[in-house]
């Protein structure tokens, strides 16, 4: 590792969007043309490449990863597919988001907020996925079932639907909908509570 290059993050590089329905997550959260997305701690951004073909010219999506490796291969992706409506930076998601307050319609946290509490560093991302939602926003959070076995982080790593429940609530979230989006994995939405 260069002295520049920075720590690799718990889970860079990993995605869940080959194991699950995307078009079945997309469509349960409602995003749509003109949609402004957030793909938080997008990793190679497979998610936000797909959202952006959803919210079109009209629509704007945020990319956001310490993984510079990762954002880097995502805005060569971009580029190489005359993707113009994705902003994607390198930013710690548990600090700051450089994302003015209130312009997002939905963030995704995918299979990453497992990862967060592992490092405690869930409380910083939700504070900010909440400052960064508008109020009629939603925060979709996307983790492994708690079963054994591959794919998958380790079975005391994952987090049951009621544990994600329990850790959004206090941070001004309510539970809207739950939808399983393969044999792997579940698809929790929050509102914002006001």
């Amino acid at each position: 590792m260069g002295k520049t290059e920075k720590k690799r993050p718990l889970g860079a590089g990993k995605s869940s969007f080959e194991l699950i329905d995307a078009e079945k997550v997309f469509g349960e959260i409602g995003l749509r043309r003109g949609s402004t997305f957030l793909d938080m701690a997008c990793g190679l951004g497979r998610y936000a490449i797909a959202a952006s073909k959803i919210v079109g010219d009209e629509g704007l999506i945020y990319a956001v990863d310490l993984w510079e490796k990762g954002i880097d291969a995502l805005q060569e992706e971009a580029s190489a597919k005359g993707i113009k409506n994705l902003k994607a930076s390198v930013s710690d998601v548990g600090k700051t988001l450089p994302i003015p307050d209130h312009q997002v319609d939905i963030c995704l946290m995918a299979t990453v907020l497992h990862d967060l509490v592992q490092t405690r560093d869930d409380e910083g991302a939700l504070k900010e996925a909440r400052r960064v939602l508008n109020t009629q926003g939603s925060l979709a959070i996307v983790e492994f079932k708690k079963i054994d076995g591959p794919p998958g982080p380790p079975i005391g790593v994952r987090l049951t639907p009621d544990d994600v429940e329990g850790i959004l609530l206090p941070h001004g979230f309510r539970k809207k909908q739950f939808v399983e989006v393969g044999p792997y994995n579940y698809l929790m939405i929050f509102d914002v509570n006001l």
